[in-house]
């Protein structure tokens, strides 16, 4: 008698787990079920920047060589006083007004409101003609003029050295095509820091930090008649 009953539990104990793999089989998930999708991480956006561009246009004074440049310290300026312009340095150390002529177009594509042109320190230190540099300039301020886009020449100048005669024609280059053009000029870029302590470099020819402060004042002071205040 208990024989019997131990073969029946025996085998009631296999039909149900018979039964139990035939329901997981019978239930298991179909490819039907699609996953849900992961939510995205990607972050949204940032909507364009659409402040008008001032392109600051030169060589080594306008790249900087040190830290900051002067077109980082005037953007700071414009900033404080409530004008809404992005300044975009196209400075190249190195770069010749021949240079520049070269890559005018750049400037000319990043459509700004105002160019600051500033070039010739290194042709005049190569003891460039002055007839080249002046022809050199003369084709970029034409080509901007050309693109409705307004110009404003920051001159500069060369040590005494160089002689009388060559110094004083290269250092009329900049209020001759300021008049011929009706331009605002600065005749001298470095005429605040070149000869005041701590406001050069060691080479005596970049500005220092301190230096690049002044030369972004003196070119705020001069364009700011050309600008719109930001509305509040």
């Amino acid at each position: 008698m208990e024989g019997r009953t131990f073969r029946f539990i025996v085998a009631a104990a296999l039909a149900f787990a018979l039964s139990g793999a035939c329901t997981r089989e019978t239930t298991a998930p179909t490819t039907d079920k699609r996953a849900e999708p992961a939510p995205s991480s990607a972050a949204p956006a940032a909507s364009p920047d659409a402040r008008p561009v001032i392109v600051a246009f030169g060589d080594s004074l306008t790249a900087g060589v040190a830290g900051r440049s002067y077109p980082d310290d005037l953007q700071d300026v414009l900033d404080r006083n409530g004008y809404a312009y992005r300044v975009v340095n196209q400075g190249v150390s190195g770069d010749t007004t021949t240079d520049g002529l070269a890559r005018i177009d750049d400037a000319i594509a990043a459509h700004p409101a105002l160019v600051l042109l500033e070039f010739g320190g290194n042709d005049g230190l190569r003891g460039t003609p002055v007839d080249a540099i002046r022809t050199n300039l003369e084709q970029m301020i034409q080509h901007l003029q050309q693109a409705k886009i307004p110009v404003t020449l920051l001159g500069i100048t060369l040590p005494p050295n160089y002689g009388t005669d060559y110094v004083h024609s290269f250092a009329s280059i900049y209020p001759d095509l300021a008049n011929k053009y009706r331009l605002k000029y600065i005749p001298f870029l470095l005429l605040h820091v070149y000869n005041a302590p701590g406001m050069m470099q060691p080479d005596g020819i970049h500005p220092s930090g301190a230096g690049n402060r002044v030369v972004a004042d003196d070119v705020f002071h001069l364009i700011r008649p050309l600008l719109s205040r930001a509305k509040t």
